[in-house]
């Protein structure tokens, strides 16, 4: 049993981490998060009061994070702004966060000689043209693109500079798209699938080309715990499920399964700078440390979770509008 400092772990991935890890190991968790309109108190609600934690602070508040430091085993940094709209519009809370946060962090883990895992992102990679055979390795140059992936692919090597520079004991992993519960409104799919439960039309960026690689939440959850635990310092692992749709696809599959015609959407005005498509290669995860994804059926995922925001609108429904309102305002 281990205890964990979990950033960010109100978000959306961080709290499918904290939920996968209760369900799984007998590890108790701390989560240190801002609770910005990101993070929600709510999507930890039904956990075990002695097993899970609530810290509501800032990860670049050293004096805080020095504290917390001192009684964990080890830390899963999932805290992070993390939406590309956002950092067009916005861009000096992703410094912030993803730069000073994670400095913040390193220096704590420097101190107190604490295991530490970073979550990040394949955006760090830029993007592939559709048409590529090519996919994301370890290997890949980083080329990002927006001021969010370029903060993440900052942050990226802070962590790996004070792993060569001061010992520090990290592992990064960077990520496909996720889907999955307890994903903000502002995002692609619950964006659409909270569309069509409002009744209002679907919203499709461009011609809908751009291609994700899309990963369930609990995979990627159940990947970095199996990084935490046998991935070795200093290592970087990809994290995939070979998932790769088109956004048109996407938008279709979901008014499909929830019974709507699926040409039902509207095209909208691109975002600029609109990364063409991402693509992981998980190889290495997979042979060294023997993770495999159990979403294999993006179809069956995404009706699962179409189901989940269908059944927790109280969950969804208080961003929702102010959400519509801000892309509206921006002709999308």
């Amino acid at each position: 049993m281990a205890h964990l400092l979990v950033t960010g772990g109100a978000g959306f991935i961080g709290s499918n981490f904290v939920h996968h890890v209760v369900a799984h190991t007998d590890h108790t968790v701390t989560v240190l998060d801002k609770l910005t309109y990101a993070g929600n108190e709510s999507s930890l609600a039904g956990l075990p009061e002695d097993r899970v934690n609530l810290v509501v602070g800032d990860i670049a508040d050293a004096e805080l994070v020095d504290g917390l430091f001192e009684k964990v085993d080890a830390v899963v940094h999932y805290a992070a702004e993390s939406h590309n709209d956002n950092s067009l519009h916005d861009p000096r809370p992703f410094l912030d966060t993803n730069i000073i946060g994670t400095y913040t962090l390193l220096e704590a883990a420097r101190r107190h000689d604490t295991r530490l895992h970073h979550i990040s992102t394949d955006e760090v990679y830029g993007d592939l043209e559709l048409d590529d055979p090519a996919r994301f390795t370890e290997q890949t140059p980083y080329n990002p693109s927006s001021p969010y992936s370029s903060t993440k692919a900052g942050s990226d090597l802070l962590v790996r500079a004070w792993v060569r520079s001061f010992g520090v004991r990290a592992t990064i992993s960077n990520c496909s798209n996720n889907y999955g519960p307890y994903q903000h409104v502002e995002k692609f799919i619950p964006r659409q699938i909270t569309n069509v439960l409002r009744g209002i039309r679907p919203k499709l960026y461009g011609k809908g080309e751009n291609v994700r690689d899309w990963i369930h939440a609990d995979d990627h959850s159940s990947a970095v715990l199996t990084i935490l635990d046998k991935g070795e310092i200093g290592e970087t692992y990809l994290i995939g499920a070979d998932g790769e749709k088109d956004n048109k696809t996407v938008v279709e599959l979901i008014l499909q399964l929830m019974g709507e015609a699926p040409d039902a959407y509207d095209h909208v005005t691109d975002r600029a700078g609109h990364d063409l498509r991402y693509a992981i290669d998980s190889t290495k995860l997979r042979t060294e440390l023997g993770w495999t994804p159990t979403y294999r059926d993006f179809e069956a995922g995404l009706a699962a979770t179409i189901d989940w925001y269908r059944e927790n609108e109280a969950w969804w429904a208080p961003a929702k509008d102010g959400v519509e309102a801000f892309y509206a305002s921006k002709g999308q």
